[in-house]
């Protein structure tokens, strides 16, 4: 007999302790310190002459793990009047020197709602906004007309404090989207302060209030929290999430970082006498320290779509616009500003891109639209000069032809490559047959699929299914009761997240209960025979030590409780009979030495490869609770229950099952 570790015993372990935080790849300057940039004038009309450019960042660099900057630049050797003379231009690129540099159409975008992430609260956005548009004679853009919204982080009016750095940030975001989607609405959300978790839940708020395209200007070190807040925050299916890849040149900043993302970098955008009549190169130099971000990560995976070679983690950045602030954008900003300016950084691009994103119409729903380049790769301007640094592979700090870190894939030409489309990929739905099911009995069918693109996730959806059912679309579990009488045909389809996808069709007949003789089915149910048969069970599982009680009798099977690295099973097989409504019962005390919130010891509950149930340490609690689940789905079938518990390399967690039941009636 093994010897458990006793309940709540606790061993040395060292945690999953967070990484130290990579040094920022900018010191902690100051709201307006001002650096100089060597490129090119960034006056619209003369764009292309060469010179030193002088600028200020907009906020401070971050000081600690976990907080963010805005990544905007402003020019400080143009000065304009708050105001402007009749028909003139202000200084910096236009909605028309876009719409022309990337063979975009204003008249897309309808109705479509574009989120702008952005710390603090700027009180002068809509008015401002107004300038800007009336300007340029792009339709009005208020909260009276419903395209314009401003919210708090949850979603209300409770703004947080204002900023004059992040209100040059919002102006230069919201003047964005309006020159490139004049059309589309503007919701704005300001997070309480500039800290991942509350940008994060700003992200969050902007999807719940139906925002398809979200942009976020602004950047942090990598961490190894990251994963974590790309789950938390950044997983949303079916929604285009825009983030700036940094202004310091080569090195990765996050949120870029994150796989569920597009990373947009950034370029020097000129006139020339092409017959595009423009040119582009990378923003930066190879001496590095100002320029797009660029490189791989430390943290993130690398998207099944992503397939360079010099990074095996993510690579930064996917696509880039003109970001290069002697190649600028004219904003307006009076909060903290004088009227009109010459912003630039990736904090231009990134919205850029989200407005171009609306223009090409609603993600696929499930997709991930950052893979939607990646398909389309004829349809953006491959930009091949220029660097963001010196490094190796040379591919990830300068521009190559095709892929490259600092450009991406390129520039928009046109809005196609921001289409959803599948890049090749075979999803396979496996026909489960067709199925017969009595009226009014509950139902249990998986569902499963593969991918020939291993490292994609599927979404599973079903149409004809028969009254009363329905399909998860996370696992292709249907489930329900079979409530009508009938014959149905039911298509399943399964999608991954660059739209590839398969289907199977089968019948479905919902008829008469039929008859069945009650009984219940499983052998030593109570495992009072001190033995496992009928059950095959890993040593040590039936017990009738003290340590832990049975919930009747003397014995009880109880699984791992070691302390250490272990797995115990527990298995019985046993046919339901057809026409049978079937219940799998037990009775289950789970006692842990962990704490906290974190799954670190598992016990799955399966019949057959459907798994019933998931069980941790999180679920410990005092005493046994009777847990039950339906099997009617698999009558007429042998059935193997089976009782799995997984332990972790220290501090035990016990799982106890007692007074198992499998019953049909």
């Amino acid at each position: 007999m093994r010897t458990h570790a006793p309940s709540g015993a606790r061993l040395p372990r060292l945690r999953r302790l967070l990484a130290a935080v990579p040094a920022l790849a900018m010191a902690a300057t100051g709201l307006l310190a001002t650096t100089t940039v060597s490129a090119h004038a960034a006056d619209g009309a003369s764009a292309g002459s060469s010179g030193q450019v002088a600028t200020k960042r907009l906020c401070a660099a971050p000081s600690h793990p976990g907080e963010m900057a805005c990544l905007a630049l402003a020019r400080t050797d143009i000065v304009q009047p708050q105001s402007l003379a009749p028909n003139a231009t202000p200084s910096g690129y236009g909605p028309s020197d876009l719409a022309s540099a990337y063979k975009l159409s204003a008249s897309g975008g309808s109705g479509a709602t574009v989120a702008i992430i952005d710390a603090n609260d700027d009180p002068n956005a809509e008015s401002d906004l107004a300038a800007y548009r009336s300007q340029y004679g792009l339709p009005a853009c208020t909260t009276a007309n419903g395209c314009f919204k401003k919210v708090d982080q949850r979603g209300g009016t409770s703004y947080p404090s204002a900023d004059s750095g992040w209100a040059g940030e919002i102006s230069l975001d919201v003047d964005m989207v309006s020159a490139v989607c004049p059309n589309c609405h503007i919701l704005l959300v300001e997070a309480d302060s500039a800290t991942m978790e509350n940008l994060g839940t700003a992200v969050n708020t902007a999807v719940s209030l139906g925002a398809k395209y979200v942009s976020n200007s602004y950047g942090g070190g990598e961490s190894s929290s990251d994963t974590g807040y790309d789950t938390s925050y950044f997983n949303h299916p079916g929604v285009a999430i825009t983030v700036s890849s940094g202004d310091s040149g080569y090195g990765v900043e996050y949120p870029a970082a994150s796989k569920y993302v597009t990373a947009v970098g950034g370029t020097t955008l000129s006139r020339n006498s092409s017959t595009r009549g423009w040119t582009e190169s990378v923003w930066g130099s190879s001496s590095g320290g100002n320029g797009a971000g660029s490189g791989c990560s430390a943290y993130d995976a690398k998207p099944t779509w992503q397939k360079d070679t010099g990074c095996s983690k993510r690579t930064v950045a996917d696509v880039s616009a003109v970001a290069d602030p002697a190649t600028g954008l004219a904003v307006y900003q009076t909060y903290g500003g004088s009227g009109w300016a010459v912003y630039g950084g990736t904090s231009a691009s990134a919205p850029i891109i989200a407005a171009v994103y609306a223009l090409a119409g609603t993600p696929a729903s499930g997709s991930n639209p950052a893979s939607y380049p990646y398909s389309h790769t004829g349809s953006l301007f491959d930009v091949t000069s220029g660097a963001n640094g010196s490094c190796s592979p040379a591919y990830l700090c300068q521009a190559a032809a095709g892929y490259d870190g600092p450009t991406g894939l390129g520039t928009p030409n046109g809005t196609a490559a921001f289409t959803s489309g599948s890049t090749g990929s075979t999803v396979t739905v496996t026909n489960p047959g067709n199925q017969s099911t009595a009226q009014g009995s509950s139902v249990s069918l998986q569902i499963t699929a593969t991918d020939s693109d291993s490292g994609q996730s599927l979404t599973y959806s079903a149409t004809g299914l028969p009254a009363g059912l329905s399909i998860n679309s996370s696992t292709g579990l249907i489930t329900g009761t079979a409530s009508t009488a009938g014959t149905y045909n039911v298509t399943v389809t399964a999608r991954d997240t660059i739209n590839a996808s398969g289907s199977a069709t089968f019948s479905w007949t919902v008829g008469g209960s039929g008859g069945c003789t009650s009984a219940q089915l499983l052998g030593n149910a109570g495992f009072e025979t001190g033995a496992a048969s009928p059950w095959t069970a890993t040593a040590g599982v039936i017990d009738n030590s003290s340590s832990e009680a049975a919930h009747s009798g003397s014995w009880k099977a109880w699984l791992d409780g070691y302390g250490s690295s272990h797995t115990d099973s527990l298995s019985q097989s046993v046919t339901i009979p057809a026409g049978c409504k079937a219940t799998l019962s037990f009775y289950l005390h789970i006692d842990t030495g962990e704490s906290g919130s974190t799954a670190y010891d598992k016990l799955t509950v399966q019949a057959n490869s459907t798994t019933l149930a998931s069980f941790s340490n999180v679920n410990a609690a005092s005493g046994y609770t009777l847990r039950s689940y339906d099997l009617s789905s698999f009558a007429g079938q042998t059935v193997t229950v089976k009782f799995t518990g997984t332990e972790d390399s220290s501090l035990q967690t016990s799982f106890v099952v007692d007074d198992t039941a499998l019953n049909v009636s």
